[in-house]
């Protein structure tokens, strides 16, 4: 097969997994598609933690009289087939089962218990292996997962709203900045992360909620911080809380772009000034832009490290 249909494939691969985008957690999300004589036989994703991973699931949706086609199959997986005994057998052994005679690859599985192994199980047992189709992707689609593994620590985004010419309030006050559309977007970013930190000043003077209430899905964990009570990774960590949201003023917010401690920075922009205030946050240097839009004069962009 060409790569321009590899990518085709797992491009179906990474919609199947964000299907899994609520339920998947602490487990990555996963996309896998089984295609024979150039079309679909199979597919699936990992839809819930402890339960039946993607690969699993597509074999499952495979129909009986398409089963002799297996051994001619290939397997697109967003993410490397794990080798390891969890709370389910490894998938790489189903795989080999199947016989399965080539296996295209999105991107490695960073996490201890795998990180190549299934790859080489898959390779030793003579399939044909593909690694790195729309590796970069794969990579941001479970970028939580591999922070919190690599790193033992959450993916922390910052994130602001601020006026057209710089402030995050007026004169000191509180000020609405979004829009009806752009506040929904922000409790659809929070219902997809674990929690929520603001600081204690924003906290006694805003009284924030900080919970879902313009969106459907969980609410994350509301964390306040101040000199007493700073913030703990560890301790995060252990608590198995993958995504943090830094939503404080911005002695809050300075306190993690001094220390270079983020890895996502949301800033909206709306379409009006204040004559003073509270100055928003400098960017620091080593951003680039992942991604922007506009939203009837909302400006909504998405900023990332250099080289991430």
């Amino acid at each position: 097969m060409t790569q321009t249909t590899d990518e085709t494939y797992m491009r179906r691969c990474l919609q199947l997994a964000r299907c899994g985008r609520s339920n998947a957690k602490p487990n990555p999300m996963v996309g896998a598609v089984i295609v024979a004589d150039g079309r679909i036989i199979g597919e699936g994703y990992h839809v819930r933690c402890g339960k039946e991973h993607a690969e699993v699931n597509a074999f499952a949706a495979v129909r009986p009289e398409d089963e002799p086609l297996l051994p001619q199959a290939t397997m697109y997986v967003s993410l490397e087939p794990c080798s390891h005994y969890g709370k389910t057998p490894p998938c790489a052994d189903l795989i080999i089962k199947k016989g399965i005679k080539r296996v295209v690859v999105g991107c490695i599985d960073e996490y201890a218990e795998v990180k190549g192994r299934g790859i080489r199980k898959l390779q030793e047992a003579g399939i044909d292996v593909i690694v790195g189709v729309l590796e970069d992707e794969c990579c941001w689609l479970n970028r939580r997962f591999f922070t919190f593994h690599r790193l033992h620590r959450p993916y922390i985004i910052l994130k602001w709203a601020q006026t057209a010419n710089g402030f995050i309030d007026d004169h000191g006050h509180q000020l609405a900045l979004s829009s009806p559309f752009t506040q929904m977007l922000c409790h659809k970013l929070r219902a997809e992360e674990d929690a929520i930190l603001v600081g204690r000043v924003t906290d006694d003077r805003e009284h924030p909620q900080l919970n879902v209430r313009h969106w459907v899905g969980p609410s994350p964990r509301r964390l306040v911080i101040d000199r007493q009570h700073p913030l703990n990774m560890e301790s995060l960590y252990h608590h198995d809380i993958q995504s943090l949201i830094v939503e404080g003023g911005r002695k809050t917010l300075e306190s993690f772009l001094m220390q270079d401690l983020w890895d996502e920075i949301r800033v909206e922009t709306a379409p009006i000034t204040v004559s003073g205030g509270t100055r928003a946050p400098q960017l620091p240097a080593n951003v680039v832009v992942h991604d922007s839009a506009h939203h009837s004069g909302h400006q909504l962009c998405c900023y990332i490290k250099k080289n991430a």
